[in-house]
């Protein structure tokens, strides 16, 4: 499968229209990271220390994917937060999705269930003016934790990042990393950068794999 389905070039996807969303997602904070190799859509990147929300669900992984967003959103927009704090949290990007539990053997028709199906955990990042103890407390199915700093390889692609992508992309990512003897540390993440009014072909979608650095 063709690696340039998913990929664009850049600043010419402006010209497909949704251009002011477009820009809305650029200037929303990102976890900080230092690249470490760039190859056409892959990248090895070391990232900094980050705190993130994370809730989980069970079920098919866009609906679980829907149910953590709005459940997380609710959090930082203080619709949902028990106490006196009711100061808003910045919305951060990406929107990380990975699995509650381990993943099992990847064949294509188990690995086609493992992204269907299961215990999904949806990630915030936390704007990075916070520590764990100037965070608003959550309420009990909401989780903050401090993610160390970590290598992390990856792959950008454009599109809805549904199914039939991840799945392809994860299998693309693990190649590569075959390919530059990058060991796996854990399970791969699906991170969507992006709101819903942005355009398919606008949109940036990664799959991300920890592992183990030099």
């Amino acid at each position: 499968m063709a690696l340039g389905k998913w990929i664009t070039a850049g600043l010419g996807i402006a010209a497909l229209g949704g251009a002011a969303a477009y820009a809305q997602y650029r200037s929303i904070e990102k976890p900080a990271y230092d690249p470490v190799l760039t190859e056409d859509a892959f990248q090895l990147r070391d990232y900094a220390p980050m705190i993130v929300a994370q809730v989980t669900h069970s079920g098919e992984r866009g609906r679980a994917l829907n149910s953590g967003f709005r459940r997380l959103a609710a959090y930082i927009f203080a619709e949902d937060r028990p106490g006196a704090n009711k100061d808003k949290i910045a919305m951060t990007s990406p929107v990380i999705q990975d699995r509650a539990e381990a993943r099992i053997a990847m064949t294509s028709p188990v690995m086609q269930n493992a992204v269907e199906e299961g215990s999904w955990r949806t990630l915030f990042v936390m704007p990075g003016q916070y520590t764990l103890e100037t965070l608003p407390k959550p309420p009990e199915d909401i989780t903050l934790m401090e993610v160390p700093a970590r290598r992390m390889a990856s792959v950008t692609f454009n599109g809805w990042g549904g199914q039939r992508d991840l799945i392809a992309m994860e299998r693309m990512l693990r190649e590569w990393m075959a390919k530059k003897d990058l060991e796996a540390t854990g399970d791969a993440e699906y991170a969507f950068y992006d709101a819903p009014m942005v355009p398919g072909p606008m949109r940036r979608n990664e799959v991300m794999i920890p592992v183990a650095s030099d």
